[in-house]
């Protein structure tokens, strides 16, 4: 059964990797299977595909076109070009010469992002066929420092301020194009060869980029020090690591248990944040910031394991945190506040009650954003979600609500 648009996928897989040492990145096995095999059995098992076109570098493509576990969705394996944009060329090119009938979107996917899955190529497919063109973006947890010009003979760079993080967002792939824009975008690939994203390219002939969730699961392999990391996301639970080992493996004193928990009433408008995650199809919470309780619950957790107050000392509701502000924004502060004073998450226990929306189907996903912005596995977040029972403001929809249980170790301690 459909679930969305019909759509066309390029993989780029033709880097040179040299900040991973010269390897393939395409090929590196992450949680099992080859980084470029999660993607594209992502994407061919998802039900609207119709082409997937696979780039490599020239000596590469022999190799990529015999592979046992290339599924039958990809119609070509072809080499690509010195430059991001001239593979994506070559990827349509291919595309144009294909067997089958094109999709109504056109997704541009970089191999390197292996953790793709069904709900954000969804979401990617949609937005483009409904606005033109479409990203998966994700908030910013890092500060952003702006460097200062090396002086001459200057061995270190410094700092010339921070950043503001209010309305900067990270940029992932896939990247979807609505057909009718694919002859421009096509035509304007030449113009920008250096370009690293298809939406940018899109924006400079006038083809507005609607802007949807992404995952924290699409981390990009970039170092050797990602391979962890992404792996961690990709690998399901090993149930035979148990909370009590990771409690046991750290002296008592350095164990920090926090608690958190937020509810907001449900509004009449808008778009539901939770979890990092938004549900179009239900309206907004009535709050301050985005109303995200899920990451609320967590950052006052953690606020509370770091012995920091709580999140409404730290971001009251006043002028002094911006109205509108976005959750994610505020969980990444609270990371940077409890690693000033030594305390890091290890786990995390989520209980998200609900009537609407259905949150079975979204639990991997809020796991995942919530691991990636506390900078743990994603199988140390664990995520349930309750109907509420017809008790209460939540059971009743008027209210979502979602109580966080956080352990934390705090490095450097002589207590």
């Amino acid at each position: 059964m459909s679930s969305g648009p019909t759509f066309d996928v390029i993989v780029v897989a033709a880097g040179s990797g040299l900040r991973m040492g010269g390897v393939d990145k395409a090929l590196i096995p992450i949680a099992g299977k080859p980084a470029l095999r999660w993607s594209l059995e992502s994407f061919a098992a998802t039900p609207d595909v119709r082409r997937i076109v696979v780039v490599t570098a020239q000596d590469r493509v022999a190799t990529y076109a015999a592979l046992p576990w290339v599924p039958s969705a990809v119609v070509a394996v072809v080499p690509g070009g010195a430059t991001r944009s001239e593979s994506v060329a070559a990827g349509l090119h291919a595309l144009e010469r294909a067997p089958g009938e094109a999709g109504a979107v056109l997704l541009i996917h970089d191999a390197a992002r292996p953790g793709v899955d069904a709900d954000v190529t969804l979401r990617v497919a949609t937005a483009a066929q409904q606005h033109g063109a479409a990203a998966p973006v994700m908030p910013i947890a890092d500060t952003l420092k702006r460097v200062a010009p090396r002086a001459t003979g200057a061995a270190t760079t410094h700092s010339s301020g921070s950043v503001d993080r209010a309305g900067v967002v990270s940029a992932q792939t896939p990247q979807g194009i609505a057909a009718q824009h694919v002859a421009a975008f096509t035509a304007a690939l030449a113009s920008d060869p250096d370009a690293t994203d298809d939406t940018s390219i899109l924006e400079s002939i006038g083809v507005a980029v609607e802007l949807v969730q992404g995952s924290a699961r699409l981390r990009k392999l970039t170092e050797p020090d990602d391979l962890l990391s992404v792996g961690a996301m990709l690998r399901p639970s090993d149930p035979t690591v148990s909370f009590s080992e990771i409690l046991s493996s750290l002296p008592g004193s350095r164990i920090r248990v926090g608690w958190g928990d937020d509810a907001h009433p449900v509004g009449e408008g808008g778009t539901l944040q939770l979890g990092g995650r938004a549900f179009p199809e239900s309206p907004a919470l009535i709050g301050h910031s985005d109303g995200d309780v899920v990451l609320h619950a967590v950052a006052d957790a953690l606020i509370g394991a770091a012995g920091l107050g709580d999140l409404g000392r730290l971001f009251p509701a006043t002028e002094a945190t911006p109205k509108g502000i976005a959750s994610g924004t505020l969980l990444a502060e609270s990371v940077e506040r409890a690693a000033a004073v030594g305390v890091q998450p290890l786990w995390v226990d989520l209980l998200i009650t609900a009537s609407a929306p259905k949150l079975a189907p979204h639990l991997d996903e809020i796991g995942a954003n919530v691991a990636g912005l506390l900078g743990i596995p994603v199988d140390r977040v664990s995520a349930k979600a309750s109907s509420g029972n017809l008790v209460g403001d939540e059971g009743a929809g008027k209210a979502i609500r979602c109580a966080a249980i956080l352990v934390a170790q705090r490095r450097g301690t002589s207590e």
